[in-house]
């Protein structure tokens, strides 16, 4: 059973990542983040023990990467494309 997600996760105070390194869209993703300097945090779902519970209550699905942001919002498995037109937005608010 998953266990509930925690404010922290589903609010954090910055934008955090789960993610492993075998999944190629998350290292796709991360590769964008880095390149956008982004500061972020990353949960490696490999050596993280709850990492993978974490991200299935925010999700609610078991697909990776999950990048959640400080508003609340998330995407699962996020195009380049979804993911810097969410980062635009954000550094425009």
């Amino acid at each position: 059973m998953t266990s509930p997600a925690s404010s922290s996760d589903l609010f954090p105070a910055r934008i955090t990542m789960f993610g492993a390194a075998w999944c190629g869209d998350c290292r796709r993703s991360k590769a964008l983040l880095d390149r956008r300097g982004v500061d972020y945090d990353y949960v490696d779902l490999e050596t993280v023990v709850d990492g993978a519970d974490r991200s299935k209550a925010i999700s609610g699905r078991t697909r990776i990467p999950v990048v959640v942001f400080p508003d609340g919002t998330h995407f699962t498995e996020p195009t380049d494309a979804e993911l810097g037109a969410k980062l635009d937005e954000a550094l425009a608010a």
